[in-house]
Formats: structure tokens, C-alpha cells, sequence
């Protein structure tokens, strides 16, 4: 059981990681500095690389959530919820913002990123909460 939580939690995070860029998409091209058609579309897409390794990354975090939850005894969606919005809003957030403070990145592109990095570990936690 807990390996169907895990592939179910990290699609959830890997579904809402779609809906997030997908609504955001012109800010986050604009952050990036991503080359654009005369559409507004990134010029050369094509590659399903980045979507191998979002869905691999998503099992990943899933899989450590679990067990993160499972030895902390934490049972429940709401306080599972709670402890991915806390490793986003309090772990991988600020070593984002760490990153791309040094790499000169956009503030918006750490905003934007840091976003998703508190929503879906905090919707991978509400999923694995209800398993």
C-alpha cells in the first residue's frame, strides 16, 4: 500500500507542477529569459528530458515524504499537509532562493519556483495523509 501512495502522491505533485507552470507560463518564460516564437511559445521545445526527470524527482520526494511521515508517526491529510508545506516553505524554498541569488537569477523566477516548491510538497503530503 505504500508503494501506490507513493506513485499516487508523487502524480498529484507532478499534476499540480503542470497546472502551476502551465497558468504561469508567460511569467516564468519572462523569469527564465527563454528564447519565444512569434506565438509567445518557447522557441525550441521538443525534449521530454525535463519531464523524465520531474517525474522521477516527484517519486523521489514522495518516497522520502512517506518515510519522513511514517517515522514521525504523523497520520492524518491535514498535519500531512502541514509537514510539506513546512519542508517546502522552510527546506527547499530557501535553498532555492539560496541558488539563484548566487546564480543572478530573476527575484520573480524565485518566486515563482519557490511557489511550487511549497504547493506541491504540501499536496504530495495531503495525498500521502489519506493513504
Amino acid at each position: 500500500m505504500g508503494f501506490i501512495a507513493v506513485i499516487v502522491a508523487a502524480i498529484a505533485g507532478f499534476a499540480v507542477g503542470a497546472a502551476w507552470y502551465m497558468t504561469l507560463s508567460k511569467q516564468w518564460i519572462a523569469a527564465v529569459g527563454i528564447a519565444t516564437d512569434e506565438n509567445g511559445k518557447p522557441a525550441n521545445v521538443g525534449s521530454v528530458t525535463p519531464f523524465i526527470i520531474s517525474g522521477i524527482a516527484m517519486l523521489l520526494v514522495a518516497g522520502m515524504m512517506r518515510h519522513i511521515l511514517v517515522m514521525g508517526g504523523i497520520e492524518g491529510a491535514g498535519k500531512s499537509a502541514l509537514v510539506g508545506l513546512g519542508i517546502g516553505l522552510f527546506m527547499i524554498t530557501p535553498w532555492v532562493a539560496m541558488n539563484y541569488g548566487y546564480a543572478g537569477r530573476k527575484r520573480e523566477l524565485t518566486i515563482l519556483d519557490g511557489g511550487y516548491s511549497i504547493l506541491g510538497p504540501t499536496v504530495i503530503g495531503l495525498v500521502l495523509g489519506f493513504f
